[in-house]
Parts: C-alpha cells; structure tokens; sequence
C-alpha cells in the first residue's frame, strides 16, 4: 500500500515539475481579507524570484492537517502548505516526504534571529522543519477605546478575571455588549488553552497540552477552575454568539457594539483593514492576571522527494518568509509581529510593542498546542468543552469524565 501511495505521488511530482518547475502549488486556509493582504505579500515575494504560485485555499474549520494528507496520499500533494502539527511532519517523514530546513536556516544564520519559543516551535524531533512566518498571542482582549471610555471602564486597568467581570453589569448599563464571542468549535477550544494558561499557569498548561500529556492533572483544582471560569465566559456570551465567524465578532468590537472580544492578536489586521490606530482608537492587554500566555507561531513546510527546480524553488519560498522586511510587511498586512526580532522597527504599533513586551519573560509563554500535540488528542479536548460550552446542565464532573475517557482511548 505505501509503495502504491509513494507512486502515486512521485508520479504527480514528476508531471508538475516537467509542466512547470517554478508553479509552487501553496495549500492554505487563510481567507479573511487581512490574511489575503499578508498572502499577497509573500506571493509578490515569491514572483519576484521568478516564480508562480497556485493556491489550493480551503475553510479555516474542516481540519487543514486531514485534507493535506488526503492530497498527500491521494497524489495530488501541494508543494508549500500552512502547518503547524508536528504529527503532520512526523507523517510525512513516514512517507519520505519530509523536508528538513535545519542546514538552510544554519547556513542563512537565520535562527539567531528568532526567539526562542520560535525556534522551538518549529523543531520537530530534532529537526528545523518549519518556515516560521508570524507570531501571535493566543487569547488577547482587543478593546474599543472609545467605548470604554463611554462605559467609564479601563480594561489596562484590570489585574484579575474577577476585575474584569465585576465591570460587566456597568458597561450593559452603557447600552454595551461586555464581552463579544464567537461561539464556533474552534474558537470555543482557543479560549480553553487561552485560559488554561491564564489560570493555571505553565505547568498546568504543558501537563494538559505538552507532547506527553500528564493524566493526573485532567481532574485536578486546576481543570475545575479553568471550566469554571469557561462556563463563566459561556454565561457571558451575547445572543447571536452561536457559529458567529471571529471576525464578525471582531467587528461588532471596531463598530462599538461590543467592548471586547478575546481571542488570538489576529484580530489586529480586522481593525487595521478597518482604518483604526492602535493605542489611538483600540487598545490590547492579556487576560487579566495572567499566569502564561500561549504562542502561536504561523508556519508553513515544504514537501521533500521532488525535482532540483522545485527544491529550488521551495527554498527560495523559505527566503522569501524569513526575510526581515518581509516579515514586517506581514505582520502590517495580517496584524502579527514579526518572528525576526531584527525586522525593521516601524513595523511596531502599539500592540506588537505590547506583544513583544510580553514575550520578554520566557516564563510567561507557552506554545500553542498545534505545534506540541497529538491532534487526536487535542481534537477530543475541543469536542468535550464545546459540548460543555453548548449544553450548560453539562456539569464540571461530566466534562472531566469525558476528558480522562478520551486520555484513555487516544494516549492510555
């Protein structure tokens, strides 16, 4: 079956790269109009080499990892692809496909450049395997300026979640939704790692969610807090919350129908797109009284086993990434921060100062868990707290339950 699998691929890589060497094929599941912008920034990178790029863009919710190995082994594979999962690497090392980068970067004397968590983002088993394009805080709170000076609030002021929701009732009182949430699968499982994080600190956080989860922390003080305090977020959920798309959300923040919305500091490139300034017309915090904050490093891999040109070509993708002024052309088109910590400094709004602040202590950041853990394993976690988020008799001890079943069955 694999040698089948294997001759599949090879055969569609030949055809491609004697059709066209230089038609990078670019799997992705960037679709907003901010991701559009910061694509088109690495595309003109790209074409300027002398390149083409095709893109195979699917939704951002239907499980990118299985659909790109479906291409994988259906042999029709992509020769770039947006990815994070180390399971996806493992597997295509598997098929012989995988496609290192740690002699490229240690030539370039690019790692130097990155921080740490970075660096570690992208190493699997040893190996550099991915391109690294942005950085984001998972679970930053974006604020209307504006309406929380109506509202007579200052979330910067906030020292604790329990600050943050005793001021609710005083902004509804303004005429103001506190808190605008998305309530997708995906977004309800970011908030749960943002606050694992954020209440239970970094051991906590790399017990549930580090490469080799620890079971005895699944029902601890810990959990029962971090759902607590979901079910508090959930209780807090506007009515048109349910399936709403996070940049919906996020403009119901830039109109002023909501004060806040936390989630990952992507949202920056909505308000950008918007025309707003920040630290002028929206500021941006961590949760209040966070322990950690989980890092989301955007990266891509390249595909091995295929013709000089389109290794060529690949790796003048990767040049195209790590290139400072690259990077800070899309980290103004997407709303990150750069992952270069040389990237020319006008690049830096108010927010990715406050980001880049934030990143100065090693202790307070954690990975996000796309770049750490088994995707089963994480995908279970998502289905037990978005049933928890949607069913709210669904108790603490029923959701924890569920949890350490999963455990059993997936990593048992």
């Amino acid at each position: 079956m694999l040698k089948s699998i294997l001759g599949g691929v090879t055969a569609a890589l030949m055809l491609s790269s004697a059709a066209s060497a230089t038609d990078l094929i670019i799997y992705h599941n960037w679709s907003s109009g901010p991701e559009v912008a910061a694509l088109n920034v690495l595309k003109d990178g790209l074409e300027a080499k002398g390149h083409t790029w095709t893109d195979i863009a699917i939704p951002h919710n239907t499980g990118s990892n299985v659909n790109l190995m479906n291409l994988v082994t259906g042999g029709t594979p992509p020769n770039v692809f947006l990815e994070s999962s180390p399971g996806v690497y493992r597997d295509l090392a598997g098929l012989g496909l995988a496609r290192p980068l740690t002699e490229f970067f240690t030539e370039q004397g690019i790692l130097e450049q990155y921080p740490s968590s970075v660096v570690s983002s992208i190493t699997v088993d040893g190996e550099i395997m991915k391109i690294p394009t942005a950085i984001h805080i998972d679970g930053m709170a974006y604020y209307n300026m504006e309406v929380a000076e109506a509202a007579g609030v200052d979330p910067a002021a906030w020292d604790s979640l329990d600050a943050m929701f005793a001021d609710f009732q005083k902004i509804r009182d303004a005429g103001y939704i506190p808190l605008a949430i998305g309530g997708q699968q995906w977004q309800v499982g970011y908030l749960v790692h943002a606050l694992a994080a954020a209440t239970g600190g970094p051991e906590f956080y790399n017990a549930v969610y580090g490469g080799e989860p620890d079971p005895s922390v699944l029902d601890s003080a810990e959990m029962r807090t971090l759902l607590e305090t979901l079910r508090r977020f959930q209780q807090e959920a506007d009515e048109g919350s349910a399936n709403r798309e996070w940049n919906v959300t996020t403009n119901m923040v830039i109109t002023g129908q909501a004060l806040m919305q936390i989630h990952g500091d992507w949202m920056k490139g909505e308000w950008s797109a918007a025309g707003k300034t920040a630290g002028t017309d929206f500021g941006c915090i961590q949760i209040p009284g966070a322990k950690a904050v989980p890092v989301t490093v955007d990266s891509w891999g390249i595909l091995g086993g295929q013709s000089e040109e389109v290794d060529a070509a690949e790796l003048d993708f990767a040049a195209v990434v790590a290139d400072p002024q690259v990077q800070a052309d899309f980290a103004s088109a997407k709303g990150s921060t750069p992952t270069r910590l040389d990237a020319p400094s006008e690049v830096l709004d108010a927010c990715s100062v406050e980001v880049l602040r934030i990143l100065e202590d090693a202790d307070h950041q954690v990975p996000n868990p796309h770049s750490t853990v088994d995707a089963d394993w994480q995908n279970s976690i998502w289905d037990v707290v978005f049933n928890f988020w949607s069913d709210p008799s669904m108790s603490v001890d029923d959701a924890i339950a569920q949890i350490q079943e999963n455990y059993e069955t997936i990593l048992g």
